[in-house]
């Protein structure tokens, strides 16, 4: 079945895959005929004038190939048109820098656009034992911080070059296999025409990057993964209520860390810094710019397999994630991501068989 599935959809990542190739380099002589390049930060690590409006093939290929292959629903035309909200301030953004305050309003705007006209929320969680939870306006809630965070986070793990591409293909073509065990075929190939709008990007986007997707790429990317990974769940069951956040838990974790660093130091949650996942594997532990990114496509690639797995087999899925999230946690500890004195698992192994050693007094 999966074969035949495989000859019928082969066209929804392929099409868009083929757009996009033909675009950036289109997009990369606008840029520079226009001026539009990366700005060097704190959080950077790029040099020289690299165009920074990729997102714009990303979208382009979406939007071509949905109106193409798909029939409009209101469901559909709500990502559409929430995602053409977040990409066009996102565009703006990158040519004339908006105040976080604006986008925030925007991401709110398009959030509401999906719940309220696409119906994008889960109405029902089923329970063990019979049990069926009608979550009501804490529904509406969580949907709406769902979409707003998930959009922002995949924003801010594009650090390195291909990091944000590479993450989001992988979650999404995860998003689309676990849809077709779930007899979801819309959601299917909903999810592989992006994943191929951001694959015919990747190709120029891999280490060493000749054009970036820049925050309309970005934010469009994470707008509608979060829509997407939630299709199909209005009525879940526990564990599939759980699969977008074990897909999505590097650039999740990545942004909870952020926020609770910047909180403790006193800052903003606006304010770059080089504490990111990324920028630990490549300074911290010495990767290098591309390893860095392969280790955190392989991190991705095994919570999704953890995800997947879990559709089989509930136990072995969580016996497979408790071990993923206590290794993350050691990696974390460890690098002194949060803070250097943030290490509870790390002291009680120290206090039950002495080990690891203190390194210094401040550990």
């Amino acid at each position: 079945m999966f074969i035949n599935y495989l000859r019928e959809s082969y066209i929804y990542f392929l099409l868009p895959t083929i757009i996009a190739v033909v675009l950036v380099p289109m997009l990369k002589y606008v840029g520079y005929r226009l001026g539009i390049y990366a700005i060097e930060n704190q959080r950077t690590v790029h040099h020289g004038k690299i165009v920074s409006i990729g997102g714009v093939a990303i979208f382009l290929a979406f939007i071509i190939t949905m109106s193409s292959l798909f029939v409009a629903d209101k469901t559909i035309n709500s990502i559409i048109i929430g995602g053409m909200i977040i990409f066009f301030t996102g565009l703006i953004d990158d040519m004339i820098d908006l105040s976080p305050k604006i986008k925030l309003l925007m991401q709110a705007i398009a959030a509401i656009i999906a719940m309220q006209v696409g119906g994008i929320y889960i109405e029902m969680i089923n329970l063990p034992f019979g049990i069926s939870l009608n979550t009501g306006l804490l529904s509406l809630v969580v949907t709406f911080f769902w979409i707003v965070g998930v959009t922002n986070a995949i924003n801010l793990i594009d650090g390195l070059d291909g990091l944000s591409s590479g993450i989001s293909i992988i979650v999404l073509i995860t998003i689309s296999i676990i849809a077709f065990m779930m007899n979801r075929f819309d959601v299917a190939n909903i999810a592989l025409v992006l994943a191929g709008s951001s694959f015919g990007f990747w190709f120029f986007n891999f280490h060493p990057a000749s054009i970036f997707m820049g925050d309309c790429g970005a934010l469009f990317l994470g707008y509608n993964i979060a829509c997407i990974s939630l299709l199909g769940f209005k009525t879940a069951t526990v564990i599939t209520l759980g699969f977008p956040i074990i897909i999505l838990f590097v650039p999740i974790s990545d942004t909870l860390m952020a926020i609770v660093r910047r909180r403790l130091r006193g800052e903003k949650f606006d304010v770059a810094d080089r504490g990111h996942l990324h920028h630990v594997l490549m300074y911290k532990l010495n990767l290098g710019h591309k390893n860095a990114v392969l280790a955190l496509y392989m991190t991705t690639i095994l919570f999704s397999a953890c995800a997947i797995i879990s559709f089989f087999n509930e136990k072995l899925g969580l016996i497979l994630l408790i071990v993923l999230s206590l290794v993350f946690e050691l990696f974390i500890e460890h690098t002194g991501m949060i803070n250097p004195k943030y290490h509870p698992l790390l002291g009680l192994s120290r206090r039950i068989i002495g080990w690891p050693k203190k390194r210094n007094d401040n550990e």
